[in-house]
């Protein structure tokens, strides 16, 4: 059975292509972590990949903007390229920062915009799926981390209308088991309709402020020893995953099942 490809952009200041490489690859994908000069030195390369990955971090420090400077290099110079990747039946994937590049290099609609609460924000979320394209199937809620200061979506009605019409908020912040453990909003950040994430291209690229690959094993979990201790008590085995993990293993299955 033939591996799917993943390429995880890298460079100027983006820092969790080593923790998505590893949850790419602990489910059966091969992957490669790329600055992105050299993508755009050599864009070929994206012919050789079936899922590309712009991950979490601060992007030239954020500095003009969450995600805009890297989003507008991409555009500019690799956004026909990437037209002819999704083309090509691939799957593309924005965590948090990459959120963000996506939506300003023009990928999925709206935009990533300041905080209600005027913090960098830290902490579990709970989300409930609400789209069953590629990344998400099979998937009803999640629980998974954050980490921004820029993390409200924000869009124009016709946008809203637009996901709503091709079914494309594919995550939404809920009160779940993560709630029950801090005092504070279910909506972390104040984003329409308790936004978290939203796909295009048929469900192929999805873009989600949450870190699902922080989120891939038991003991990431921030109460996974209480948890643990229930387990024990009740002669249960421990897991092993925790939910994330299943939107790489999405990403997998998606192309072994072709």
């Amino acid at each position: 059975m033939v591996k799917p490809h993943v390429i995880i952009f890298s460079g100027y200041g983006l820092n969790t292509e080593d923790e998505t490489k590893a949850a790419f690859e602990s489910v059966g994908a091969t992957a490669d972590i790329v600055h992105l000069n050299d993508i755009i030195a050599r864009p070929a390369v994206l012919k050789k990949a079936q899922v590309i990955v712009f991950g979490g971090g601060f992007a030239y420090g954020d500095h003009t903007g969450a995600g805009k400077a890297y989003g507008n290099k991409v555009r500019h110079h690799l956004g026909e390229a990437i037209e002819e990747f999704l083309a090509r039946d691939t799957l593309m994937l924005g965590i948090c920062n990459g959120f963000q590049i996506i939506t300003s290099a023009g990928f999925l609609p709206g935009a990533l915009i300041a905080n209600d609460s005027p913090r960098y924000n830290c902490r579990w979320v709970d989300l409930e799926v609400q789209n069953d394209g590629p990344w998400l199937k099979g998937i009803t809620t999640l629980s998974v981390p954050i980490a921004h200061g820029e993390g409200k979506y924000y869009a124009s009605l016709s946008d809203m209308a637009l996901l709503s019409k091709v079914k494309g908020v594919a995550l939404t912040y809920v009160e779940g088991e993560m709630c029950k453990h801090f005092d504070m909003p279910v909506n972390p950040n104040g984003s329409l309709e308790n936004i978290a994430g939203i796909t295009g291209y048929n469900g192929r690229v999805l873009g989600l402020m949450p870190h699902p690959e922080r989120a891939v094993r038991f003991t990431q979990l921030p109460h996974w020893t209480l948890l643990r201790e229930r387990y024990i008590r009740e002669r249960k085995p421990l897991p092993k995953e925790a939910s994330g993990l299943r939107i790489f293993r999405n990403a997998v299955q998606y192309f072994h099942g072709k």
